[in-house]
């Protein structure tokens, strides 16, 4: 037999690949898991017939000629499959585009990329090989790509992403289609089990981190709990959302995360705990364990183990330029003109801040032809400023809400560093992830 499958739990984008798969393949077949993940059933149900999966029956004891895996290089996330063969398949090919998934299946072609989905590796080889794909297949695999790159909006996101999807924008892929595939809380349930958890979330500042918790008794675990919290994450926006869920039937529980900063490692934090996922999005299920004291111990966990947050501190420079409120307007524009800034802040005899001045202040005494004036008589008084320790969270916060170019860093009121627009502007490029989920592993 040749054979195409996926990881278990098969989530839009492993469908996307397996489309696609299917046209690189043509005399290969291809296998359902035995889980399909929620968000995916709906796009699994409709195009069921197009996809003619085999199931495990048909594949019990099968010799396997060639295998080709995609969305995934870990041995464990194929073990339904593989379990089920005679002996090894002859020939296997992965495609997976995970970079901190295991590589432990045993194949000599590894078609690896980084790419924001798995269904961009092989839509370029189609691309590549000039086949055509039809409007419903070009559908399902740009469902696919939307999923996992967030519309297009994760971190991840490649050229290469978009060139697919410009593609198979092409060969007819219907939008109307895939935004209803895309709508994550379908179910009545979902939207009933969304309010319940704002309604009782708690908010915690764990070593400078802007952390949100809840905790939920369930009767039974539901599908589409990873959609929820994913929802709720988004309304909240917080550092990270760690999400409790209890089961009273088999008294067991779920922790599903969510973060969106590199301090906040979720693939870390919960894979010492035995879960697994990215380190943006994981979970972990304990079995044999129900009730609240997995929350309080889950926060304690954290306190211990999360990185402290980067704070002003590090980012501030520390060579900060000052003009003394006794300096004349003219003294004060010619010294920013020196420096080449648009403000700085004020001090006193004592070296204190006392204000800050503007070249748009300034502008003011030139137009009255008071340039000979001091600088205290024109400059702002109410100084929004900080300490070191203030987290980049509060620092972002404090200069959007008081729409502020410059953020002095003070200790006793005296000015240690200053933090610009194009300071915040560069660290958030360089250490502010965008929330990469992969929801099959959730």
């Amino acid at each position: 037999m040749k054979l195409i499958v996926g990881h278990t739990n098969m989530d839009m984008d492993c469908l996307g690949s397996m489309a696609l798969a299917k046209i690189l393949y043509p005399d290969h077949q291809l296998v359902t898991s035995r889980h399909i993940h929620p968000v995916a059933k709906k796009l699994f149900s409709l195009y069921e017939k197009y996809f003619s999966f085999l199931t495990a029956k048909d594949i019990k004891n099968a010799e396997v000629e060639s295998l080709i895996v995609v969305d995934t290089r870990s041995q464990k996330r194929i073990a339904e499959y593989m379990d089920l063969f005679k002996s090894p398949p002859e020939k296997v090919i992965v495609y997976d585009h995970h970079p901190s998934d295991s590589m432990d299946i045993e194949t000599d072609d590894l078609r690896y990329r980084a790419y924001g989905s798995n269904t961009t590796i092989l839509g370029l080889e189609i691309i590549e090989k000039g086949l055509s794909v039809t409007p419903d297949e070009a559908t399902i695999a740009l469902t696919g790509i939307f999923a996992d790159t967030g519309n297009f909006t994760h971190e991840n996101v490649t050229i290469e992403d978009f060139s697919v999807a410009h593609f198979l924008m092409n060969e007819g892929a219907d939008i109307a289609i895939i935004r209803e595939f895309l709508k994550t809380l379908k179910e009545d349930h979902q939207i009933l089990m969304f309010h319940e958890i704002l309604n009782h979330l708690v908010y915690r500042e764990i070593k400078g981190h802007f952390i949100v918790f809840s905790y939920l008794e369930l009767e039974k675990q539901v599908a589409g709990l990873a959609s929820v919290v994913e929802k709720v994450f988004d309304v909240e926006n917080p550092d990270a959302f760690f999400a409790v869920f209890s089961f009273e039937k088999s008294q067991s529980s779920i922790v599903i995360a969510r973060s969106q900063k590199e301090a906040i490692n979720l693939s870390d934090l919960l894979g010492a705990l035995g879960g697994g996922g990215h380190a943006m999005a994981a979970s972990v299920l304990f079995k044999n364990r129900f009730g609240r004291g997995i929350y309080t111990d889950l926060i304690e966990y954290l306190e211990e183990n999360i990185i402290p947050a980067v704070c002003a501190e590090h980012i501030m420079a520390p060579d900060v330029q000052l003009i003394e409120q006794d300096w004349s307007l003219k003294k004060a524009s010619l010294f920013l003109e020196s420096i080449d800034h648009t403000g700085a802040p004020v001090i006193d005899e004592k070296g204190s801040i006392t204000g800050f001045i503007t070249l748009r202040d300034i502008m003011k005494g030139r137009k009255a032809d008071l340039m000979h004036a001091p600088v205290k008589g024109y400059m702002t008084v109410k100084v929004i400023k900080t300490g070191k320790k203030t987290p980049i969270r509060e620092v972002e916060k404090l200069m959007y809400v008081n729409n502020i170019g410059h953020l002095p860093i003070v200790e006793a009121d005296k000015p240690v560093g200053i933090i610009s627009r194009s300071d915040l502007l560069s660290f958030i490029k360089r250490h502010r992830p965008n929330k990469l989920i992969d929801t099959a592993v959730l």
